[in-house]
């Protein structure tokens, strides 16, 4: 029997959450994001700390993924960890370029950033990976990040074993060296708030030779 397909086409929807207005921009872009990050917190969406980074080899071939934002600030950037080993800890380590982006259907809103990636120091990440729960550290451990593997069930043995090994060695229990945090130091923001019409909101932020943010309008 054949199904009844959607035209895709067809699905439409009009942005009436709010606006953005020049006359209600903070000078900081981390300001804007703050608001907007508060904001979402209050509308209790599922992953409120989901955001998607893209990286790209150093010949320009992108990938994409989902990651969390675990810290953000002016000076130190916007913090996530990960494997240095997987896909994306390769990548960076070849093309610190980057962008990040925040999407909130609830709100309406969306924030693309882009910038440089850096390391963090050695004693962040073991301070993070420290107040992990016991699991999720044993997880982190226990997975070659984005490698082939034979099986589901191979990679739960894996963690089974380690389990169990550091339940009789607790103090052993640390961050492994290819594990830990990155922060996007950001020299570009925009701001996407939908309208009606699909006459959207779009400012950005763009940091200058001066280490100052210029902020412009771009049409929808």
């Amino acid at each position: 029997m054949q199904r009844d397909t959607p035209i895709l086409a067809h699905i439409r929807n009009d942005y009436r959450q709010g606006e953005l207005l020049e006359k209600h921009l903070p000078t900081q872009p981390f300001e804007l994001f703050e608001q907007w990050f508060d904001a979402l917190l209050k509308s209790e969406p599922h992953e409120s700390t989901a955001m998607f980074l893209a990286t790209a080899t150093p010949t320009g071939l992108p990938s994409l993924r989902t990651v969390l934002l675990k810290e953000y600030s002016p000076t130190e950037g916007l913090v996530f960890f990960t494997n240095y080993s997987s896909r994306k800890g390769n990548e960076l380590a070849q093309n610190p370029q980057a962008a990040l982006l925040f999407y909130w259907d609830k709100l309406e809103q969306q924030i693309r950033i882009e910038g440089q990636v850096v390391p963090l120091s050695d004693q962040k990440s073991d301070d993070y990976f420290a107040q992990r729960p016991k699991d999720s550290r044993i997880g982190a451990i226990a997975s070659p990040q984005s490698q082939i593997i034979p099986s589901r069930e191979a990679l739960e043995e894996r963690f089974n074993n380690l389990n169990l090994f550091y339940q009789q060695h607790p103090e052993q229990l640390t961050r492994p060296q290819n594990w830990g945090g990155y922060a996007l130091q950001p020299t570009y923001f925009e701001f996407w708030q939908g309208r009606s019409n699909r006459l959207h909101d779009r400012i950005t932020y763009t940091l200058n030779a001066n280490n100052e943010w210029k902020i412009e309008r771009l049409a929808p």
